[in-house]
């Protein structure tokens, strides 16, 4: 396990997106991006004189902004994995990565080699990835590839929350610790953010979803994710999609916010919807953590789960309708 889902969940969105408008099913390479990341992580450590988060995390944001600045690959041409290893496991690499950062902060200046013995570290673990390779028959960068056959371009996907202590369809550095890149995000009233989610996945598109999953309602091993009262301790058989839960509204999701009961613990890709027995709304969630539960990794959110637990939502743009799109600025 790593903490990487940040680029498996958005790696996932973006797969999807390449099917959706090339009807070409791409498998890309999520390590690729996160050593891409993890070389930016360690740029801004040390120009933070290691007053800053250095972790495995991050948002979905940095997995489209990775693929802009440094391109793509497939998952066949770079897998990131050590010699007969099939599992990533990233704790005693970051632990390496850490100290070494914490040798190179203790003498300044700094040695001007530094990221040097970095990406050394780095590539004992994640290896180098190719200058070059051979695609279908034609040779690629991953800039090249990421231009012509993904047809990406970053500008076609959005950030987007909804929080009460920041203005209304203004864009915002979002508090969170896993936001090392000091990305801004879009803000909407929470009724928007729902529905704006609804209608990108009513309209076949997909999402890349960071949430709290660290209460009581998320229950992968029977492929539920409920709004649940967390004084209660629930036993797994009483649970059923059709039970009651909490209500939501904007002051309290504010609220579990700014007490750090919800916190931008997971991300994982929103790829469909469904109503249960009664009607109501659950979205269909393609979770990282292998086929665990009887969806074989998928597991049924519902709509006041999404509601209070959700931290950001990255979609494509053109999942947005005209008229949302003018209040947040954007003239086309």
């Amino acid at each position: 396990m790593t903490g990487t889902c940040w680029c498996f969940a958005t790696t996932s969105l973006v797969e999807s997106e390449s099917n959706r408008k090339i009807q070409k099913e791409i498998d890309l390479s999520e390590m690729f991006t996160v050593r891409n990341i993890y070389i930016e992580k360690a740029k801004n450590y040390i120009l933070r004189q290691g007053k800053t988060q250095f972790g495995e995390g991050g948002l979905g944001h940095d997995m489209i902004r990775s693929i802009a600045t440094y391109g793509a690959m497939p998952l066949s041409v770079y897998a990131g994995l050590p010699a007969g290893q099939t599992m990533y496991n990233h704790a005693k690499l970051f632990a390496s990565l850490q100290n070494y950062l914490d040798e190179v902060l203790k003498k300044t200046p700094v040695d001007d080699d530094w990221l040097l013995g970095y990406t050394k570290i780095l590539d004992s673990t994640l290896s180098e990835p190719p200058a070059k390779f051979n695609y279908q028959g034609k040779e690629y960068t991953a800039k090249t590839f990421a231009k012509e056959v993904l047809h990406f371009d970053a500008d076609d996907y959005i950030s987007l929350t909804s929080f009460t202590h920041e203005p209304y369809y203004k864009p915002f550095i979002l508090q969170v610790p896993d936001n090392f890149s000091n990305g801004s995000f879009y803000n909407l009233p929470l009724s928007e953010l729902i529905e704006v989610t609804k209608s990108a996945i009513s309209k076949g598109y997909t999402v890349s979803w960071d949430a709290d999953v660290s209460n009581n309602g998320f229950k992968q091993g029977i492929a539920l994710a409920l709004n649940l009262d967390q004084k209660i301790k629930y036993n797994k058989d009483s649970i059923t999609a059709d039970m009651a839960e909490m209500p939501y509204t904007p002051a309290i999701r504010q609220h579990l916010y700014e007490n750090l009961t919800t916190q931008d613990d997971h991300l994982m890709h929103l790829t469909g919807m469904e109503k249960s027995k009664s009607g109501k709304t659950f979205f269909i969630v393609k979770n990282s953590w292998g086929k665990v539960g009887p969806c074989d990794g998928y597991i049924n959110v519902s709509e006041s789960y999404f509601a209070i637990n959700t931290i950001s939502i990255v979609m494509p743009k053109a999942a947005l309708s005209k008229t949302l799109l003018l209040k947040l600025g954007f003239k086309k």
